[in-house]
């Protein structure tokens, strides 16, 4: 004999498989869905991280061009300075030489003013030198030297 909860407990049976299988396939999709959510999210990562690449590959490149530019104009910068300090120093040989010059020219003139004292070794007797070096522009028909330095000098000072 049949009963009324034997037929209801066959048909549970059929409706518990039935939403087992609903339950599986509903899994099943989102299992899926998850799965080409994952794969979109990687290649999204994949292709940042190749941009940020790219950019790290530009910014060397620019970096390596400024580097560049710049080792050139210290260079440049280097060879003006030690060209300007041979320079100074050539000058300052010819301000000492000049200094000299002066110096000795001046104890002339003091001399053919009629001073007798010595100065810088030298002794004066009054007027009794020729009377042309009282003119400076006949100094000009002296035979003088030219102001010369030398390289192996130059760095002294």
């Amino acid at each position: 004999m049949a009963s009324p909860g034997g037929t209801s407990s066959g048909s549970s049976l059929l409706q518990t498989s039935g939403s087992e299988e609903d339950m599986q396939a509903l899994m099943d999709q989102k299992r899926q869905k998850r799965m080409i959510s994952n794969r979109e999210s990687a290649r999204r990562s994949r292709m940042r991280k190749q941009k940020h690449l790219d950019d790290l590959t530009a910014q060397v490149n620019q970096l390596r061009k400024e580097n560049s530019r710049i080792l050139t104009s210290l260079t440049f910068n280097t060879q003006h300075h030690s060209a300007v300090e041979a320079e100074n120093s050539v000058l300052r040989t010819q301000m000492v030489e000049l200094g000299n010059r002066l110096q000795s020219l001046s104890e002339i003139l003091h001399c053919l003013n009629g001073n007798t004292t010595i100065t810088s070794g030298l002794f004066c007797d009054g007027p009794q030198v020729n009377n042309s070096f009282s003119n400076p522009w006949n100094l000009m028909y002296m035979n003088q030297q030219p102001i010369m330095a030398s390289v192996g000098n130059m760095f002294l000072y």
